[in-house]
């Protein structure tokens, strides 16, 4: 369970960031990956050699280096986000570079510089499933990418195949997939920022009971078509932002109506699905901000603080830092 989404300011800066919902136990840290990393995928065994540095939240186990979200130095931003009965990675070869589902983010970070980069690349990719070692299974994953002019897509491999969809509206969750929230929207054309200040029933003049009537068909609960529908009309409805912090705090402010605290949503293995961070990048400057369930205090962190020449990666440690009062 995740929500993801884009904003833009005034001054045309694009913001991307998402929820990262997930029932099993993570420890997420910051990593920066210098330019001309070379890796070698412990799924495929194939070496790689990136073209773009980037900043992005990951974790490191058993040795495998998998990203969650992250942003590269030309601006591409990308999330990865659960695709549950709708992913499938048993498709033909058809000539195609086999990329596994783990590596998936981090290759298109560190090789595409924008959307339209990422669409050609996507040509010759076909994405296989390798068990991961935190679900000791291959995870059905899709993925939403945008970069500096604001183009965002989404990513899915399905039974028809590897698909790139335009994504118009900046958001993505769960399951079902993309084509099919899109059409859900329209179930709730009648949400409104305003509101009737008088109905007349057969001479019954009804008022309502305060502000907000408009919005009262807004779903309010954690399923992923709900997620969609709400954060698609939170960002398509909220002022646009003047400067970077008013997008930021528009962001997050967003997020909090989709962010799941501990014990609302438990999982039929007896766990917790909950929030266990916020985190949003402005594609421009390459900055990461970011806050967790322990700690509502926002950490920024950014790729150009950090010395870039180096060979091997920059862990900046652990994102979880518990309030302590």
């Amino acid at each position: 369970m995740c929500t993801a989404m884009t904003l833009q300011s005034v001054q045309g800066e694009n913001f991307f960031g998402r929820t990262m919902d997930f029932s099993y136990p993570i420890e997420p840290g910051v990593f920066i990956i210098p330019k001309d990393y070379q890796w070698q995928s412990l799924s495929t065994n194939k070496r790689y050699i990136n073209r773009y540095s980037f900043i992005g939240i990951g974790q490191e186990t058993d040795g495998m280096l998998g990203f969650f979200d992250g942003v590269n130095e030309q601006g591409l931003a990308a999330a990865v986000l659960y695709f549950e009965g709708y992913a499938d990675y048993d498709l033909p070869i058809d000539n195609k570079e086999a990329i596994a589902s783990l590596d998936f983010l981090h290759y298109i970070l560190g090789h595409c510089s924008s959307v339209d980069d990422l669409k050609a690349l996507l040509k010759n990719i076909r994405i296989v499933g390798i068990p991961d070692p935190v679900t000791q299974k291959a995870a059905p994953l899709h993925w939403i990418a945008t970069d500096k002019s604001g183009k965002c897509v989404v990513i899915e491999q399905t039974k028809t195949g590897l698909e790139i969809k335009h994504n118009p509206i900046g958001v993505m969750a769960n399951s079902p997939d993309f084509n099919w929230h899109m059409t859900n929207l329209r179930n709730y054309m009648e949400i409104s920022t305003t509101q009737k200040k008088e109905a007349n029933w057969g001479g019954v003049s009804l008022t309502p009971f305060g502000q907000g009537a408009g919005t009262r068909h807004l779903p309010g609960g954690f399923t992923s078509p709900e997620r969609f529908v709400r954060t698609a009309f939170l960002k398509t409805h909220t002022n646009v932002p003047e400067s970077r912090s008013e997008a930021i705090m528009a962001c997050f402010h967003i997020m909090n109506s989709v962010s799941i605290p501990k014990g609302i949503v438990i999982t039929d293995r007896g766990t917790d699905d909950y929030t266990k961070y916020t985190a949003f990048m402005n594609t421009n400057t390459c900055e990461y901000y970011f806050k967790t369930y322990e700690n509502s205090q926002m950490i920024k962190a950014s790729l150009w603080d950090y010395n870039m020449h180096g060979t091997q990666p920059i862990f900046l440690g652990s994102i979880v830092h518990p309030f302590v009062i």
